[in-house]
């Protein structure tokens, strides 16, 4: 099983910046594909970006493709998602999430992931 930390949310102003991380641990081995996820208030969860672990290949929901950045450093088995030119639209909460190989169209839905982060809030205030 993997466990997976998030960190790096906070409250920001508008056009400002956050890089958020998460960090695996556990069967690490098992990782092929990571993604970033955020629930708004009374919103559904929905797919933000999502990397290949072993290709580095990455995808972007359209709200965010120019703004935001998904990385990974195999390493430190860490992914990161740096936020750039923030909106309001960007406040939720941000999860992490991992899983095995499927599809890449598979990414954009949650319950291709087994597992999970507990969340880290983003605030963007105007």
């Amino acid at each position: 099983q993997v466990q997976l930390v998030e960190s790096g949310g906070g409250l920001v102003q508008a056009g400002g910046s956050l890089r958020l991380s998460c960090t695996a641990s556990g069967h690490t081995s098992t990782i092929y594909t990571m993604a970033w996820f955020r629930q708004g208030p009374g919103k559904e969860r929905e797919f933000v970006a999502g990397v290949n672990w072993n290709t580095g290949d990455t995808d972007y929901t359209d709200s965010v493709k120019g703004r935001f950045t998904i990385s990974r450093d195999n390493a430190k088995n860490t992914m990161y998602l740096q936020m750039n030119s923030l909106k309001t639209e960007d406040t939720a909460v941000y999860y992490c999430a991992s899983g095995a190989i499927f599809p890449r169209l598979w990414w954009r839905n949650p319950s291709s992931f087994g597992s999970w982060g507990q969340g880290t809030q983003v605030t963007v205030s105007s």
